[in-house]
């Protein structure tokens, strides 16, 4: 295995700047600038290569087996110099065995060596990308090892299910001497349940990675655009006095409750002889019809739209600032009803959030829906277990096939370099 060595942080000028090496040369690469601390034990060195100094870094190495690559490495945190670390970096560079990481390469260093699972890495990447505290907290949950977890436990009820059926095979030409059927029957009734639910979280799982869809959703001239840029702070969209000025979806990323949420304005819905209006109203139907959540902004009480509404929807008259009394109202332009809006989208959203579940990927997402589909099939089986002993056992090793790919131990050479493309050097 090769020694590799990277900046582990942003590149510019910094208080600090981290240079991590991995490796079986790594101790004796940072051993060549100061003399080395103890194990775990952070010390501040000057360091020297060839009579000139430097920097002055505080130095750390871990031990063969108690890094997070797994492997002998050490961390040199330097001041945050361009120039200090250009030097550091271009002296590693001329050291025999060393060479530059790529993309992720820590990571999947760390992957090989046992000391994270596929779930974890997937984890890990979701959690240098986070960007709303919801998904930090996801994205922690599944790096800790909490969907590894859960999978060991399925996967101990389904091998031992597994046996039990295959022990019958063995006593083909014999009486078998316990009939194995309920307790196969309870496992597997009971890992059904438990993945189902883990299905049922992962589309809440998803919308918490890359963010909810909230689209605006009223008649031309409501106030659907001066509302966004209410709610964004800014002026993501073009107001105007006259109706059909907004053609297309204008998008807001933003931050509610913690959640990433993608604000869409859409056109104004009514009968349009303007062809560009009607391919933008045509848009806005479809584009609000597939979102997380609608708010119908409303210049009447009753007012319908070629939209279908959801249980959870937001209805609200707009313009808040011409209507003196009514509490069920929200004015971009004053301000009046947005934080109770803002409130609504956050209460609903975050009770949706609170249901997901451990997988963030689609990946994942498929694996446990074939390991579902096995069991299913085997569950079906079960009232021939004695004739068909064999075709119970293949589909629950189908089931275990797709758990032990959710993880990474199997079947996923094809993945890895697709999903450690995605990390950033040093990592």
């Amino acid at each position: 295995m090769e020694t590799i060595f990277a900046l582990a942080t942003a590149r510019g000028k910094a208080g600090v700047a981290v240079v991590r090496l991995s490796g079986p040369l790594a101790h004796v690469a940072v051993g060549k600038l100061c003399a080395l601390p103890r194990p775990r034990q952070a010390g501040l060195r000057r360091l020297l290569w060839q009579g000139e100094v430097l920097d002055e870094a505080l130095v750390l190495v871990f031990e063969d087996g108690a890094s997070f690559t797994g492997e002998c490495s050490a961390e040199v945190q330097l001041h945050g110099s361009v120039a200090v670390v250009a030097k550091v970096l271009q002296v590693f560079s001329g050291m025999d065995g060393l060479r530059l990481a790529e993309a992720g390469e820590f990571t999947r260093r760390a992957l090989e060596n046992g000391r994270l699972d596929l779930a974890q890495v997937e984890g890990l990447a979701d959690l240098i990308d986070a960007e709303t505290e919801a998904q930090r907290r996801q994205a922690l949950r599944v790096f800790s090892g909490a969907l590894g977890q859960r999978i060991d436990v399925w996967r101990r009820d389904l091998v031992r299910a597994a046996a039990l059926i295959e022990a019958t095979i063995d006593f083909a030409d014999e009486e078998v001497p316990v009939d194995v059927t309920p307790e196969v029957r309870g496992l597997v009734s009971g890992l059904l349940a438990s993945l189902r639910s883990e299905r049922a979280g992962a589309v809440a799982a998803e919308r918490v990675r890359d963010g909810f869809e909230v689209a605006i959703v009223g008649a031309p001239n409501v106030g659907k655009s001066t509302l966004l840029n209410a709610l964004a702070g800014r002026e993501a969209a073009i107001t105007s006095e006259f109706a059909g000025t907004t053609r297309d979806v204008i998008e807001v990323r933003m931050d509610i409750g913690g959640l990433a949420v993608t604000l869409l304005d859409t056109a104004g819905l009514r009968d349009s002889v303007d062809a560009i209006e009607r391919i933008g109203i045509g848009r806005a139907i479809e584009r609000a019809q597939k979102a997380d959540l609608r708010v119908f902004l409303l210049e009447t009480e009753g007012e319908t739209f070629e939209v279908e509404a959801e249980p959870d929807d937001i209805f609200v008259l707009g313009k808040a600032d011409q209507r003196p009394g009514v509490t069920q109202a929200v004015s971009g332009k004053t301000g009046v009803g947005v934080d109770w809006l803002i409130s609504a989208i956050s209460l609903r959203l975050g009770a949706r959030a609170a249901s997901a579940g451990l997988l963030i990927r689609e990946r994942q997402r498929i694996a446990l829906q074939q390991a579902i589909v096995g069991l299913e099939a085997g569950e079906q089986l079960l009232p021939s277990a004695l004739e068909f002993p064999e075709l119970i056992a293949v589909e629950l090793r189908r089931s275990l096939r797709a758990l032990e790919i959710m993880v990474g131990r199997i079947d996923v050479e094809s993945l890895l370099d697709e999903i450690f493309s995605s990390f950033c050097i040093g990592k």
